[in-house]
């Protein structure tokens, strides 16, 4: 089925049978409203033209997001940037107490302020090729307090101040969920650990692979897409678990492939770096040489 696509603030109160916005440009909704709501296809899936930050708990159902499925029972927090694709499918004949909140920001909101372009730099609207931010208790306290912050002043007056008010609530919650979701990387360790056991697969199967001579290395991007992640969520998760980015991952993995063939093989140096995937020998020495404080030729010397 054709995802639905919703330009408007406007058309998503419209689509959930709420009022008409405060505000055309932002608006923070009681997520118990929006579930309530009557649909013709609650599984259908939408793409939206604005920003959408959300927290929900205690609906009967699942969220796609991305490559994964999660259900509602836990506060789960999730961010999608204009043009991504959300799907929720409900769970009928399931009493529950949906509670949660909204807020939904069209980009024109962000206009002129200095915002507009840092919000790209917030890795987490990447996150809906992958996972959403399980929240705790506390944190989501914490969150909600913002949220209400932002509905009181947009319901009020509005005035010369009230977009930087609201701007700089917006980015308080940004950094409070960029902290959270440092905080699961660390303590969600089995699927993280998954991923890292994964990407050494990945890896070693690419480095095994004769291929290597018309393929060239692999890329981050080559490795991100095989493992259902974004660049950028892959490398925030390495950079914390390890301390290395996905480039020096690939670049360590290279080295042990390399130090094998120097000193198991006769290959030649150029040979050697043919084979990995190299167009030319003095990259490959230059990379050998920085990682291992040796020349290729240094490393295999010393086995003699």
């Amino acid at each position: 089925m054709k995802p639905l696509r919703i330009k408007t603030i406007s058309e998503f109160h419209q689509l959930h049978q709420l009022p008409p916005p405060e505000h055309p440009l932002i608006s923070v909704v009681d997520y118990a409203q929006v579930a309530a709501a009557p649909k013709d296809d609650s599984a259908q899936s939408t793409i939206a033209d604005y920003y959408s930050i959300a927290v929900k708990r205690g609906l009967p159902g699942k969220l796609r997001y991305g490559q994964q499925e999660y259900d509602f029972d836990e506060g789960i927090m999730y961010f999608l940037a204009p043009r991504q694709v959300l799907q929720a499918s409900l769970v009928t004949g399931i009493h529950s107490q949906p509670s949660g909140w909204i807020l939904l920001i069209h980009p024109n909101f962000l206009w002129n302020t200095a915002l507009a372009k840092t919000i790209k730099q917030y890795e987490f609207f990447d996150y809906s090729v992958n996972e959403a931010l399980f929240l705790s208790e506390k944190e989501e306290i914490i969150l909600n307090h913002i949220i209400e912050n932002i509905g009181q002043e947009y319901h009020s007056n509005i005035d010369k101040f009230s977009q930087n008010i609201i701007i700089s609530q917006i980015e308080t919650l940004l950094n409070y969920a960029e902290r959270f979701y440092q905080r699961q990387f660390i303590t969600r360790n089995i699927t993280n650990h998954k991923i890292l056991d994964r990407l050494e697969e990945i890896l070693a199967a690419y480095f095994n692979n004769d291929d290597l001579i018309t393929k060239g290395l692999p890329t981050v991007q080559y490795v991100a897409e095989t493992l259902n992640v974004s660049p950028n969520y892959l490398s925030g998760l390495l950079k914390t678990l390890t301390g290395q980015s996905t480039q020096q991952h690939i670049h360590e993995k290279l080295i042990e492939k390399a130090k094998e063939k120097l000193s198991t093989t006769e290959l030649s140096v150029s040979e050697i770096a043919y084979e990995l995937g190299f167009e030319h020998p003095q990259s490959f020495n230059r990379l050998f040489k920085t990682k291992t404080n040796f020349s290729p030729l240094e490393f295999r010397q010393s086995f003699n």
